[in-house]
């Protein structure tokens, strides 16, 4: 499997993979708050439906690490601290500063603002990384997916007032994102991703959690919500295992490009399951666009990142 993983052809696969399981949350998320009865102004009980999604996804992945290796995927003493830290920046941060952000501005800005987690985590990785150092086509690469993102939604984009607090507050969640993907890359050196995703998952959802309820948020199952809620969780715990997994062992630049193409898969996700029309020229045009970034990005780079 290690062997799998390791292959460069593979990791575009993996990370397609994972962007189209991370969009099909879009709509998902919108039928979990119907079914909650969760308010667009509730961001507790936003936070709190958070908080258990990501809890279960944590307890999930541990299941499964337990089912493979047949012993508990574990974390050594040492390292309790720097996985405790991402599970902060890439769930905590990461989501509550989504939650809070959009909420204060159009769904519209925040997809925009949010394409750019893979540009920075590429001028990011430029400077902690010396095997993923900046290029022309890399800088191209994401200058061409950012107009994919911008032009699905260019006509809707708002620069208003009213909504540059929660642009900031989502570009903060942006950031928390990229740095989520430099600790993870730092971080996975030499340990197993099962049990670093497990307990990062698990942390940072039960911080989630935590403030959520501490907020007056609540969320009364049925069984619909339920099986929602176990889908983004079971979502949540495949794709951010191969996705540390790919990034234990490929340039993060390679990888991070993809997630350009997160709102992309949940427009077609919302079609397929909400019925919302996305038959329109910009979707196609920003799909190209996108797509040729990561081709761009990819095409070649050093000799060492291979």
């Amino acid at each position: 499997m290690r062997d799998l993983i390791k292959n460069k052809y593979f990791s575009y696969l993996g990370a397609l993979i994972c962007v189209m399981l991370w969009g099909t949350a879009f709509p998902l998320i919108k039928l979990g708050y119907s079914e909650l009865k969760i308010e667009e102004s509730d961001a507790a009980s936003k936070l709190l439906f958070a908080g258990e999604r990501f809890v279960l996804a944590g307890v999930l992945v541990f299941i499964a690490g337990l089912i493979i290796y047949r012993k508990p995927p574990l974390v050594k003493k040492k390292d309790l601290a720097p996985v405790a830290l991402l599970g902060i920046v890439q769930t905590t941060l990461q989501y509550l500063f989504a939650y809070i952000g959009v909420g204060f501005t159009t769904a519209v800005n925040t997809s925009i603002i949010t394409g750019t987690v893979s540009i920075i985590s590429v001028l990011l990785a430029a400077v902690f990384f010396r095997n993923d150092k900046l290029s022309l086509l890399k800088v191209s690469g994401c200058i061409l997916g950012l107009a994919g993102v911008v032009s699905v939604n260019l006509f809707d984009f708002s620069l208003s007032s009213v909504t540059f607090f929660g642009d900031i507050i989502v570009l903060l969640s942006a950031f928390s994102g990229a740095f989520g993907n430099i600790i993870t890359k730092k971080i996975s050196e030499n340990k197993n991703p099962t049990a670093v995703t497990a307990l990062q998952l698990f942390i940072g959802g039960l911080i989630l959690l935590i403030i959520g309820f501490v907020f007056g948020g609540t969320t009364v199952f049925n069984f619909n919500s339920l099986v929602i809620l176990i889908w983004l969780s079971v979502v949540s715990s495949v794709s951010f295992l191969l996705w540390t997994a790919l990034l234990k062992y490929h340039p993060v630049s390679r990888i991070t490009i993809f997630t350009m193409l997160v709102p992309v898969f949940g427009t077609l996700w919302s079609f397929i399951l909400l019925g919302e029309d996305i038959m329109r020229a910009e979707n196609l045009i920003s799909l190209l666009l996108i797509s040729l970034g990561i081709v761009l990005v990819n095409l070649k780079g050093s000799k060492n990142e291979d």
